[in-house]
């Protein structure tokens, strides 16, 4: 990506943030602050191109503004910068947060989210009521003329930022899933790490299945989005000082707190820190997605001054009881569950045989007729990306269903590792078969307790048995020292031959399909072995989707 592509791509990303005409002085003051020396005369250039691009439209003396084609560019131009954007746009709104609790003035860091029926918003309300949330504070516009309301709502990253106005920096690590037992916070089931992915982390949760807000009210057991920092354990009791000051004003959320080094919900916290888990401000919403309700949530978007906001409920019952410590066994991340089995990979690619490491994903046994049907079609139709090879296998437990097994992406990491090639898996991603192909989201491995392709499926971004517009598909990205790269395409060619999907083998210091290695490292991108299975879902089979789940010998594998 080249110097003046990276200066446009911040001038779309200033154009989005404004939403408005604006003139290019401004855009030159907002570039500097981000490191890049531009005068208003070459902010000018730049956007000319943009305009030339139909990235931009001019709006007369106002400026310009940004246009659909060029929201679209942002979102999927720059991926490999966009993983580390999300984490800075954190940092950005914390550090903007300015609300004092003690006056009750200042901005804060809001949600948005728009529903659409007076049925949805009787439910929202009785959520907030029920205290799972950060606050009952909100803004709501007007109904549209599709009965649409677009309500605003405190989101945790505030907390944050008032933590930092005190003094006390916090560090945002995880957004995932918390259970819930009996009211009390119990353990996190799911996190991904803040950093290194183009997905907000609870946003990459909220997805019909992943949540039961709505069990936690009934009977106080289920699973609600939170996320978890750490704080310097010097400023521990003067943080619950300030949160108990902000549960008096109405802004809550924290719902558990540890000592010095204490591991807490299945996370680990070293020595001189403390672990801090704060509710998810989208909390309510979620309930209303469980219902199938529609709904668009926008997490962690923007500031809003406090004193626009109103409570949406004079009564608030706070539910969640106070967390009981005690001993918890600490979550397993995906790549610690997974380099065992990467490591017991003994793929012999000349002989044709040794084991894999196979997805394995259940459906009803009365359905898997119709599941192979969608298989074979898609294999058809997707040969360079698909892989034909998969097997049958029995459920443990339960006689009415029936398990479909196929080649998961880490067993080319242990196909590389057995000949002595360093292969670290990176990113789970999104690919769109453009020309060239392109990742439009991506998930970094490290942080990850799920496999980040069980959220690309979870929340119905793939569409590979698209008949119309552009297909959408699972890819995985590996990491391997450029010393190895000859080493390395001797065996992707190997497992091409063997209908393995490898998509594209690239070169040191190349955006490999917009996503980029570290430095005297190369990328490998293969396809993910639930693309199968994605193909499934989106055909409206009920599939549970599993991911690395045990080795399978390749030899006993059958072809579509």
């Amino acid at each position: 990506m080249s110097e003046s592509e990276r200066r446009m791509i911040e001038i779309l990303r200033i154009l989005n943030k404004e939403n408005k005409p604006t003139g290019s002085k401004l855009i030159a003051d907002e570039l500097r602050e981000k490191g890049f020396n531009l005068g208003e005369r070459a902010v000018r250039y730049h956007m000319q191109i943009l305009d030339e691009k139909g990235y931009t439209e001019r709006m007369g003396y106002s400026g310009r503004r940004i246009t659909e084609l060029g929201r679209e560019k942002l979102e999927k131009g720059l991926i490999y910068d966009q993983v580390d954007f999300i984490y800075s746009k954190f940092e950005e709104l914390i550090y903007l947060t300015n609300f004092n609790y003690m006056t009750r003035k200042g901005n804060v860091v809001v949600n948005t989210s728009t529903i659409y029926n007076e049925e949805s918003f009787n439910l929202i309300k009785s959520i907030f009521e029920s205290g799972l949330c950060v606050s009952p504070y909100v803004n709501i516009n007007g109904v549209g003329s599709d009965g649409s309301m677009e309500i605003k709502t405190i989101c945790g990253t505030t907390i944050d930022g008032i933590l930092l106005n005190e003094g006390i920096a916090s560090q945002p690590l995880y957004g995932g899933i918390l259970k819930i037992e009996d009211y009390h916070p119990a353990s996190f089931k799911e996190l991904i790490s803040y950093k290194k992915t183009s997905v907000t982390p609870l946003d990459a949760f909220i997805a019909p299945g992943m949540t039961s807000v709505l069990d936690v009210v009934d009977n106080g057991t289920g699973h609600i989005p939170a996320n978890f920092r750490l704080i310097p354990s010097v400023g521990k009791e003067k943080t619950e000082e300030i949160l108990s000051k902000l549960r008096k004003i109405g802004i809550g959320g924290a719902i558990a707190i540890s000592e010095d080094g204490e591991n807490i919900l299945g996370l680990p916290v070293h020595k001189g820190m403390i672990g801090l888990a704060i509710i998810g401000g989208v909390t309510p919403f979620c309930a209303v997605q469980e219902l199938g309700h529609d709904i668009d949530i926008k997490i962690g978007e923007e500031l809003e001054s406090f004193d626009r906001l109103k409570s949406i409920s004079q009564k608030v019952d706070y539910r969640l009881k106070e967390h009981e410590k005690i001993k918890e066994s600490n979550i397993p991340f995906i790549l610690s569950k997974s380099w065992n089995l990467i490591q017991q990979v003994s793929l012999d690619v000349e002989k044709e045989c040794g084991d894999i490491i196979a997805n394995i994903s259940y459906i009803k046994k009365d359905e898997l007729e119709d599941a192979m049907k969608i298989m074979e079609e898609c294999y058809k139709s997707n040969k360079k990306y698909l892989s034909p090879h998969f097997q049958i296998v029995s459920h443990p437990s339960d006689d009415e269903k029936i398990g479909i097994a196929t080649i998961c992406s880490l067993s080319v990491d242990g196909l590389l590792i057995k000949n002595g090639i360093k292969s670290t898996p990176k990113y789970g991603g999104l690919l769109e078969l453009t020309e060239p192909p392109l990742f439009i989201d991506l998930i970094s491995y490290n942080g990850s307790s799920i496999d980040p392709h069980k959220i690309f499926i979870a929340k119905d971004m793939t569409s590979i048995t698209a008949n119309s517009g552009l297909k959408r598909l699972l890819a995985s990205i590996k990491e391997i020292p450029y010393i190895a790269r000859d080493h390395s395409v001797y065996f992707m060619d190997k497992l091409e031959k063997l209908d393995l999907p490898i998509y594209k083998i690239g070169k040191p210091r190349e955006l490999t399909y917009n996503a980029k290695a570290d430095n005297y490292n190369f990328a490998i991108v293969t396809g993910s072995g639930l693309n199968a299975i994605a193909a499934i879902k989106e055909k409206g089979i009920d599939i549970e989707v599993k991911a690395d789940a045990k080795l399978m010998p390749f030899e006993k594998m059958d072809k579509l």
